[in-house]
Order: C-alpha cells, then sequence, then structure tokens
C-alpha cells in the first residue's frame, strides 16, 4: 500500500522531546513545540489532592529516585520531591496554549479517575480543540461519557483486530497501535472504517520509514529530530 498522494504523517513527540529534556517536564514540552511536533503527547496521573500531574509511571522512583506513589502524596509534596520537576496538567496547557495553532497535545489516560480531571482541567483552559485523547479502553469511555464531543484514539495492542461493535461504542477517531501491528492491510482495514491511524513508539528511522509506507496517518517518536526528518521527505 502505497501511501496517499500528498499524504503528510502526523508527528507525535513522546512525552515532549525526551532525548533532549527530562520526559513529561515543562522544559520537554516546550521543546518539541519549538522544534515543530504537531503533537505532544503527555501522560496523566493524579496526586492524593486530585491534582492531575505529567507523569506516566506510578511512582517517581524512576525519573526522580522517590518510590512513593504519586497517588500517596498531595500536589505540593510532588513538587517538593522533584524540585517542581513534575508539571501539573495545567502548566503544560498553558504552554500549548502560547504556542498558535495547530499543535495539539495527546492526553493519555490510564485510569477511569483521571479522565474526569483531566476533562475539566482542559475546559478551565478552553483547550477542548488543542487535545485529544488515548489510554486504557475504560478510561477512554469515561472520557467519550464525560465529553462526548471529544476526540479519542482508541489504544490497540493486539494482532487480533478490534470489532466493530467495540468500534462504534467508542465512537475513536483514531487506531492507536503498537507500531508492530501497523501494517498495509490493517491500516488500509482502519481507513476503510474511516479511523485514522496512529503508531507508537517508533525510534528507528527505518521502522518510520514502513510506517510511513504502510500509510500510517500518524507516528509516535521519542526520537522527535529523527521523525521530523522521516515525515518531510517526499511522500
Amino acid at each position: 500500500m502505497a501511501p496517499r498522494p500528498g499524504h503528510r504523517v502526523t508527528v507525535v513527540a513522546h512525552r515532549g522531546d525526551p532525548y533532549v529534556h527530562r520526559e513529561n517536564t515543562l522544559p520537554s514540552v516546550r521543546s518539541a513545540l519549538h522544534k515543530g511536533a504537531d503533537v505532544v503527547e503527555v501522560d496523566v496521573r493524579l496526586t492524593r489532592d486530585g491534582v492531575p500531574v505529567l507523569l506516566h509511571d506510578a511512582t517517581l522512583e524512576r525519573l526522580w529516585g522517590r518510590p512513593a506513589p504519586v497517588t500517596s502524596l498531595t500536589y505540593d509534596e510532588v513538587a517538593e520531591a522533584t524540585g517542581g520537576g513534575v508539571p501539573a496538567f495545567a502548566d503544560a496547557l498553558a504552554e500549548l496554549l502560547r504556542r498558535p495553532g495547530p499543535a495539539r497535545m495527546l492526553i493519555d489516560l490510564t485510569e477511569v479517575p483521571q479522565a474526569a480531571a483531566a476533562i475539566t482541567a482542559v475546559r478551565e483552559a478552553g483547550a477542548a480543540d488543542r487535545v485529544y485523547y488515548c489510554g486504557e479502553l475504560a478510561a477512554m469511555r469515561e472520557v467519550r461519557a464525560l465529553e462526548p464531543s471529544a476526540e479519542v484514539a482508541m489504544t490497540w495492542t493486539t494482532s487480533a483486530r478490534p470489532a466493530d461493535s467495540l468500534i462504534d461504542g467508542l465512537g475513536p477517531r483514531w487506531l492507536n497501535l503498537r507500531f508492530g501491528l501497523a501494517n498495509p492491510a490493517t491500516v488500509a482495514w482502519a481507513h476503510d472504517r474511516g479511523l485514522l491511524v496512529a503508531a507508537w513508539t517508533a525510534d528507528w528511522q527505518r521502522s518510520m520509514s514502513r510506517l510511513v509506507a504502510a500509510g500510517v496517518d500518524a507516528i509516535t517518536s521519542n526520537r522527535l529530530d529523527a521523525l521530523l526528518r522521516v515525515a518531510s521527505r517526499p511522500a
């Protein structure tokens, strides 16, 4: 399957620009936006007092050397433990909105309670047209229930294709595939159902080029500079 004429893959910066700045931090988000990423993907978790913050892991151990679960700490305690390194989601949205469109933010949610907090922050920021959502299926169902017009990327991690009934029930705009699953046949199958196809997380240029040739609509990568080079090549 050849790329569609005039097709340019959407560049999604995974947790910002993590080869340059620590992932899911404001410098990482700023760097990705400055370099020209179309989308910055971030992970949202909740502190004990319900503040949505940018963090992928359940604890602060890998990035910040603190084994405490983020859910056991207040926002102020997280800020103290990380020297202010873990930002509030609202601050990341503010960084996005400082840049005139069309750059957007992809919000990755792993648990149902995160959905309400993330949606509230998006509403308060006036950023609904600049964000969309991916993550665990239960969390995406909660997003759909709370914000019927939200744009959803349905994350899929198995070789078995999702049932049409599941797609119809959730109403996603995207099929968000682990990059090894994004082959021409699956991409064509998704396009036939009116879905855009995203692939994550491809960090080698040969993988990125294969995905472009397969016709995917978006690629997520930690290696933003490499992905920008691949995306800029003529189809």
